[in-house]
């Protein structure tokens, strides 16, 4: 078994023990991703938007483990008002049209930050 893993720089990943992103043999396993921008831009305030943020981490974590976007089996989405369902869903539909995951889509009380509107995870099977 091969094991690559894929940091953010994130500070939270030594601390608290965990990776952005893990490559065993063809699988990818993409943690729980939340917008929040590597170069400290603020956290957007709509969910679609914070949805893009999330999904360009996602894709460039997957990129970095060497698959697209195209590989992605499985999401899960985490959303604090369900309000916010569908542009969250209209997002992840334009990242993931060619892919059509199974997803989940569930709405939770709160995320760790309250600017926080969603948070996604993703897991990919390389192809090639």
């Amino acid at each position: 078994m091969v094991r690559q893993r894929v940091s953010s720089g994130n500070e939270y990943e030594q601390a608290y023990g965990y990776s952005r992103a893990v490559r065993v043999d063809d699988r990818i396993f993409v943690a729980g991703t939340a917008p929040i921008a590597k170069d400290g831009n603020d956290v957007p305030e709509d969910a679609a938007s914070q949805a893009r943020l999330v999904c360009s981490i996602i894709v460039d974590a997957l990129k970095e483990a060497g698959a697209t976007a195209d590989e992605v089996v499985r999401t899960r989405m985490y959303i604090t008002d369900a309000a916010d369902s569908e542009q969250v869903g209209l997002v992840h539909g334009e990242v993931f049209a060619a892919a059509r995951p199974a997803s989940t889509m569930v709405v939770v009380k709160a995320l760790l930050d309250p600017r926080w509107k969603v948070e996604i995870e993703a897991e990919a099977v390389l192809s090639h």
